[in-house]
């Protein structure tokens, strides 16, 4: 008989940042389901935008860093109850324009398999600070 996979604790969460904050898209893959849903903060749907599948959910990650070279989540506090979590986290970086982006959002992810199923965001929304000088 297969072991079951290891659930997801907030250590699991922690490290998902980690590699959020370095920008690895591999890493942060490898936390995923091969069916894998990302809702976005924003876009023209009630749940932002949705990417289904990993390749989709993939592209969509890398996309982060590609708006916001320096992006990076910071404050992060997480937390599991069984097949659900969520991160806590202020979200920093350099908008397109020079101006600073510093907003507090968080996460709400579902879990199966001791992967993250769905990982959905929820930002608040803050005009960007004048650009640092």
């Amino acid at each position: 008989m297969p072991a079951s996979p290891e659930p997801v604790t907030t250590a699991t969460l922690a490290a998902f940042t980690d590699a959020w904050n370095r920008h690895d898209i591999d890493a942060l893959m490898g936390f995923m389901t091969e069916d894998c849903v990302f809702q976005t903060a924003a876009g023209p749907d009630a749940c932002g935008t949705r990417h289904s599948g990993s390749a989709a959910v993939r592209n969509a990650f890398a996309s982060a860093w590609e708006a916001v070279p320096d992006a990076q989540w910071t404050n992060g506090r997480h937390f599991v109850q069984g097949d659900f979590g969520t991160s806590q986290w202020t979200f920093t970086g350099t908008a397109a324009d020079g101006g600073r982006i510093e907003v507090d959002g968080i996460d709400v992810f579902t879990f199966k398999d001791g992967k993250i199923a769905l990982k959905n965001v929820f930002r608040k929304v803050r005009p960007n600070l004048p650009a640092a000088r």
